[in-house]
């Protein structure tokens, strides 16, 4: 196929506008937390797959973490298995577990593995017990109140936290030209499976790795003030502060917390990200203004 003299100087003109976040990046690890609206939209799903081949071509290194809830949930449900929630996880006995491993390291995993594959990548899927990737430990939620004598432990089964990361295996698929995609199950030493939440195993990725940006895509435009106007460009002091007047809440005070934490711990940048706009990953790299809500140790 031949491109006519328009299309070419078009190309042309992109290519040029691109060059230099190109080389800002080139060589850079970008972990991406895929989960959302582009998760289940086949459009979306697909504009992201080429948002990642393309990043991988033109010389960094994205490593990509998935959730998948919504397919957890819809699967548990044609089981007549049913979800319960605290504290938004999902309480996950040895049943819901299996359904989880299943989802996440199979059907998922492979499904965004195959969009890469199909775009002009070359993808490996993986979750985090191969090559002990992320070792779990059981995630334990305290419940305080004036009506306790002391504090409440709910067991809510097999959910984890990260307790360590070997990225052994990462560095040799990164550095044998794949892009890794992760399910965010952890194992402990014994060998128990654990569902961990895709935006902490993400976070934590990215702090080890020491990436440049951590990416969280979500189904909002970013963290909002009380008028509704995304805030970005903001400070881990900035952030602190709107987290203590109450600005950051609900769903976002986790997202956001990870967000924080990444950035605390060396990553350059953090983004919370509209996964709902076509093609977003690529805007926010290649754009001066970019998507959605950025996090900096100093603001920018």
């Amino acid at each position: 196929m031949s491109l006519s003299a328009d299309a070419a100087m078009q190309v042309a003109q992109v290519l040029t506008e691109a060059l230099p976040y190109i080389q800002r990046f080139t060589g850079k690890t970008i972990v991406v937390k895929f989960g959302g609206n582009a998760m289940v939209d086949p459009l979306l799903h697909e504009s992201f797959a080429r948002d990642i081949v393309l990043m991988k071509l033109v010389g960094m290194n994205p490593v990509v973490v998935h959730g998948g809830g919504p397919q957890i949930g819809s699967l548990l449900k044609r089981l007549n298995i049913q979800s319960e929630f605290v504290d938004g996880m999902r309480v996950t006995d040895s049943q819901t577990m299996d359904v989880v491993e299943m989802v996440l390291g199979g059907r998922v995993n492979k499904e965004i593995v195959a969009s890469i594959n199909r775009s002009g990548g070359k993808a490996i899927g993986v979750t985090g017990k191969d090559g002990q990737l992320i070792r779990a430990r059981r995630l334990t939620i305290e419940r305080r109140g004036p009506e306790l004598k002391a504090p409440e432990i709910i067991d809510i089964g097999h959910v984890g936290e990260v307790r360590q990361v070997d990225t052994e295996m990462l560095n040799v698929i990164l550095g044998s030209n794949f892009i890794p995609v992760i399910a965010p199950i952890g194992c402990d030493e014994e060998g128990q499976s654990y569902n961990i939440n895709a935006d902490i195993v993400a976070g934590k990725l990215a702090q080890v790795m020491q990436a440049e940006k951590l990416m969280l895509l979500t189904n909002v435009a970013g963290l909002m003030d009380g008028e509704g106007k995304v805030l970005t460009g903001l400070s881990t002091v900035e952030v602190d502060a709107l987290i203590a007047d109450g600005t950051v809440h609900g769903g976002m005070l986790p997202k956001i917390g990870c967000a924080l934490e990444a950035v605390k711990s060396g990553v350059a940048s953090a983004h919370i990200v509209d996964g709902r706009v076509p093609h977003a990953v690529l805007l926010e790299i290649f754009t001066d203004e970019g998507m959605g809500t950025k996090i900096t140790s100093r603001g920018a």
